[in-house]
């Protein structure tokens, strides 16, 4: 295999150690050089452990919620360990997902041990050099560990720490009072970095939607949760015909730049008639590909010669192909277009203008669903009506998965919206220019645009699921008998589809340059990990006197934050203001003990809606302030009028300090009621 031991500083095998419930586990390191990266990986499987010890890192997603909380200490604490024994201390760490996200416990551990930190102080240090990034679109999706189980594991840690029992537990929820409720790796993971975004801009939305309990008082649309689309590595599903395609064309850039080629002349280099002959050589392989491998599962399932003879005539190298390809998660309906098949049937057997489907897949191995929906999947194949126009792949692996995407005509894709994240099965198909008919969700939201393939369908919610799901299901089949099968099957005299391969150019010239790894690493770095670095040097300048000086603040004013009181609101509004107008608010404060200095009082305003509530809305700091006695104060200011419609404001309070790099404080968010 492509692996060796790491060794340590003596030339041992290196190996961290790792306390689980009184009792240490050990993991031994191992190194994949992938291209200029190196990989690290741990493996629990060693002579130093015993007993269950050894299958921790047997399997991804195995075993109950214990299994799951060991493996998630050997991923982020014994990273960490790891990197530490490698002599690596990163400045930035990023977590994808909430799996590893102890790993920022760890980082202040070593902090409060090394530089002989309090807890919050480090915990600071560990925030500014944090990156999370959010993977699920669905709160099920979320690890989320029973308060029970967390005491077995980290109630020693805990102390370690310095903390009390409590107060470990409301790093993994949303607020103090509801910390014995589970503690949520992914509430850890926000709690624990600075930054934080979704993997597409609809994602985005979502996440801000799901986690707006962790800023408890912000509105949704400031919830600090940005959004990096996830991209593809173009060389790895690139197919060789069109690779070369695109060399002799449009120049190498396309391949080692492809984020910066967005031009149309580019594509419109590629003659016609090679592109289709292109991708038809492409289809033949696919077909040629099935055939051979449906004929393998068939001679493994014990089937009849005769059966087996048929997987030698099935689909059909000149037809129409699509290809649906991915997890058998029940959320992704892998079914929805089988859902009518008297429609789809007559569909597929057109005899002017044919259609086939290749599906491939795997369910995980515990979801009883979504092998039933493969059962059920391959059972329709079998019917005379879809012989030869249905096949199920098996042994869904990246070889089946290239085949596909360099060889069907459209790739289909059928989540629940808000279901899927990203999705990145369509962007690698788009570069071998294949077309996308997709549910507008995750990437293909802010992708889709006329001409470039099809958009299943609305944005539209039924509150009855049956309907969405039939609603959905014929626009599938309008979408097809209207405008994909027409598209394709018309030709000129010299028999090219002219109209689909316009599509085609059209495609890979809006994605491709897109929706790529280059693209989006370069986003990672710009907006995350630049910001990271120069953020952590600056809370750590001076022996840390930043990170001291920021927790002090926080300590300080949060014990004093319930305190404050709004005690009235003026203006001089009128029953109308006229646009470009100058509205003066003011509003007293009791602030206690805090000094005025330390809160930004703001107006926040903008157009009502029908509820009486405040949408899209900004702020603007009312700035002058007017003292009247101990801890009461008028802060005043000016709110132009730049709408109209009606218009609503209210007041709320911030903290604000010159070493904050964001007022969004969780829980500390004051409103006038």
């Amino acid at each position: 295999m492509a692996v060796e031991e790491v060794k340590d500083q003596n030339g041992n095998n290196l190996v961290v150690s790792i306390d689980l419930s009184g009792r240490k586990v050990y993991a031994k390191a191992w190194l994949v050089n992938v291209g200029r990266v190196r990989l690290y990986l741990l493996d629990t499987n060693i002579p130093l452990n015993t007993g269950p010890d050894h299958n921790i890192t047997d399997e991804l997603y195995g075993g109950d919620n214990e299994k799951r909380m060991q493996q998630e200490m050997v991923l982020g604490i014994g990273g960490i360990r790891m990197l530490k024994q490698l002599g690596i201390i990163p400045a930035v760490c990023h977590m994808n997902e909430g799996h590893s996200a102890f790993l920022g416990i760890e980082r202040i551990r070593i902090l409060m041990q090394e530089q002989k930190m309090s807890f919050k102080q480090a915990i600071e240090v560990a925030r500014a050099g944090g990156v999370f990034t959010t993977h699920t679109p669905v709160p099920a999706g979320i690890d989320v560990f029973p308060s029970d189980l967390m005491r077995k594991y980290f109630f020693d840690y805990a102390k370690e720490l310095g903390i009390s029992w409590d107060d470990f537990l409301a790093l993994g929820a949303d607020s103090y009072d509801n910390r014995h409720n589970g503690f949520s790796m992914a509430a850890l993971a926000f709690h624990l970095s600075e930054r934080s975004n979704g993997v597409s801009k609809l994602h985005g939305i979502v996440s801000r939607n799901i986690f707006q309990y962790i800023w408890p008082g912000l509105p949704q649309a400031e919830i600090p949760i940005t959004s990096i689309t996830n991209g593809i590595h173009h060389k790895s599903w690139l197919s060789h015909d069109v690779a070369s395609l695109y060399y002799r064309y449009m120049g190498e850039n396309w391949i080692h730049k492809p984020q910066q080629m967005n031009k149309k002349e580019h594509v419109d280099e590629i003659p016609d008639e090679e592109l289709w002959r292109t991708h038809e050589r492409r289809r033949e392989r696919l077909v040629s590909f099935a055939r051979k491998k449906l004929k393998k599962q068939l001679i493994g399932r014990g089937a009849p010669i005769t059966e087996i003879k048929t997987a030698e005539e099935v689909l059909d190298p000149e037809v129409l192909t699509i290809g649906f390809a991915r997890r058998f998660a029940t959320y992704k309906r892998a079914d929805l277009i089988l859902r009518h098949p008297d429609r789809l049937a007559r569909i597929l057997n057109n005899e002017q203008t044919p259609v086939q489907i290749i599906f491939s897949g795997k369910a995980h191995p515990k979801d009883t669903p979504g092998k039933e929906l493969i059962r059920e999947l391959v059972h329709l194949s079998q019917r005379e009506e879809f012989r030869k126009r249905i096949v199920f792949l098996e042994d869904y692996d990246i070889a089946v998965a290239r085949y596909l995407v360099q060889g069907v005509d459209v790739w289909l894709n059928t989540p629940r919206r808000l279901y899927e994240a990203s999705g990145t099965s369509g962007m690698k198909a788009a570069v071998n220019g294949v077309l996308n008919m997709s549910i507008l969700d995750g990437w293909w939201d802010e992708a889709f645009k006329p001409g470039i393939g099809w958009a299943i369908g609305k944005v539209d919610e039924y509150s009855d699921i049956n309907y969405q799901y039939d609603i959905e299901a014929n626009a599938i089949y309008d979408l097809l008998e209207k405008e994909v099968i027409p598209l394709f099957y018309t030709r000129g005299t010299d028999k090219l589809p002219r109209g689909w391969i316009q599509y085609m150019k059209e495609s890979i010239r809006s994605l491709y340059p897109v929706f790529n790894t280059n693209r989006m690493v370069i986003e990672y770095t710009e907006k995350c990990y630049n910001k990271a670095e120069n953020r952590f040097g600056f809370i750590t300048q001076n022996n840390f006197e930043n990170a001291k000086a920021l927790a002090g603040f926080k300590d300080g004013i949060a014990g004093k934050w319930s305190k404050i009181k709004i005690e009235d609101i003026r203006s001089d509004a009128e029953e109308k203001v006229m646009i470009g107008n100058c509205l003066t608010v003011r509003t007293t404060l009791h602030l206690g003990e805090i000094n005025p200095d330390h809160v930004d009082v703001q107006v926040f305003h903008g157009l009502v809606d029908n509820t009486g509530l405040i949408t899209d809305g900004v702020s603007d700091s009312l700035k002058e302030i007017r003292k009247f006695s101990d801890g009461k104060y008028e802060f005043s200011g000016c709110l132009n009028c730049t709408l109209s419609g009606m218009q609503g404001f209210s007041i709320r309070i911030l903290p604000k300090h010159e070493l904050l790099e964001s007022a969004f404080v969780p829980g500390l968010i004051k409103w006038a009621v």
